[in-house]
């Protein structure tokens, strides 16, 4: 299983940004995927989440009605859609899945929110 994210960046506040995940290794539209982000000194924080079929979602409430989370299963692609973007949403963006009895996460992107 292999999980790649891309598409951090800076950007200013109230601007937006695309994240991808690539993955490859599983059957990406058996299982759900989500995202997490980690800040400097701060725990893991769960974003949203996606199921296979792309008709079930989960968003944490910091998130909810800025964040959208979609996938492509034609290109084994996760995407966050982050919009109205702010400083305390600047971390190091995770992809994640459970496939089988184990846990994986790609190695990150950073996004830094500039106020």
């Amino acid at each position: 299983v292999q999980l790649v994210e891309s598409g951090g960046g800076l950007v200013q506040a109230g601007g937006s940004l695309t994240l991808s995940c690539a993955a490859s290794g599983f059957t990406f539209n058996n299982y759900a995927l989500g995202w997490f982000r980690q800040a400097p000194g701060k725990k893991r924080e769960f974003v949203g989440a996606l199921s296979g079929g792309g008709s079930s979602s989960a968003y944490a409430d910091s998130v909810k009605g800025r964040f959208t989370i979609t996938r492509d299963n034609a290109k084994n692609t996760l995407y966050l859609q982050m919009n109205s973007l702010k400083p305390e949403d600047t971390a190091v963006y995770y992809c994640t899945s459970h496939v089988a009895t184990s846990n994986y996460r790609g190695q990150g992107t950073q996004v830094t929110v500039s106020s």
